[in-house]
């Protein structure tokens, strides 16, 4: 698999072809948006493996994302029963499970890795009598916090086009993290753009939160004005996804008709 070297500005791209995607079924993707927000909730309401389950579920969801783009700009209706098809095929369900296991395995070390050398300062914030010194346990988990930030963006690399890879290319999983880590580095730069864009966007849906509450308005309507915000920008963030996997890989498929599927 060949991936392309795209330019500085195709970090922002991909967010405009990820609105171009939303604007062309706007309700099937709030839909998704809807139903991605609320399996994340439920995981959060089972402590610990609600959690795990979720890490491990994340390619499968994130192909489910890619396919309804797909669909989409295609020119495909999507309709209840295709959210689930790409799932039907046995083969790409296996290997998208055992890459979650993977994705599981390597939060958890790099987890594991994070914390391990600032266990003292941890261990110190915790008094004799059992209580918690919370400002000593904040100031110690800052830096496994900033470390685990660092290791997540090498595990982000390896496992950003993998579903894609393993689900439509039957690339084993090994191939696909070593192909989304190269496409990952040289398109760096893209990326970082990406980021920092998505950072800016909802930092700004809550600054202007912060600026309806200090205008006088109550939270509970703040609340009710920010949540269709956020599962539209949430929703216009999952369609972006499919562009920097295109874009990056398309170069595969120079003869593909771009009103037409582009995978079998």
């Amino acid at each position: 698999m060949q991936a392309a070297t795209l330019p500085f500005s195709s970090g922002w791209r991909w967010i405009q072809d990820g609105l171009d995607i939303f604007k062309r079924q706007p309700l099937a993707m709030l839909f998704w948006s809807l139903m991605t927000g609320l399996i994340i909730t439920v995981a959060y309401l089972i402590p610990l493996f609600g959690q795990m389950a979720l890490i491990a579920a994340m390619p499968i969801l994130t192909f489910i994302t890619l396919n309804s783009s797909r669909n989409i700009i295609a020119g495909k209706q999507m309709m209840p029963g295709m959210w689930l098809a790409p799932l039907r095929d046995r083969e790409a369900r296996r290997s998208l499970m055992r890459l979650g296991m993977a994705y599981l395995i390597c939060c958890l070390l790099g987890g594991f890795l994070a914390t391990l050398p600032f266990m003292n300062e941890l261990v110190a914030a915790v008094r004799t009598d059992g209580s918690i010194d919370e400002t000593a346990l904040l100031q110690a988990i800052r830096s496994p916090f900033i470390t685990f930030g660092v290791l997540y963006l090498l595990i982000s690399a390896l496992f950003w086009h993998a579903p894609a890879l393993i689900g439509w290319h039957r690339i084993k999983l090994i191939q696909a993290l070593f192909y989304s880590m190269v496409a990952c580095w040289r398109n760096k730069w893209p990326f970082l753009l990406y980021g920092v864009s998505w950072g800016a966007i909802f930092l700004a849906a809550q600054l202007l939160a912060n600026m309806l509450v200090g205008l006088g308005l109550g939270t509970g309507v703040v609340q009710l004005i920010l949540t269709p915000v956020n599962l539209v920008l949430a929703a216009i963030l999952y369609c972006s996804f499919y562009p920097t996997y295109m874009s990056v890989f398309g170069v595969n498929y120079p003869t593909q008709d771009p009103t037409e599927t582009p995978f079998a």
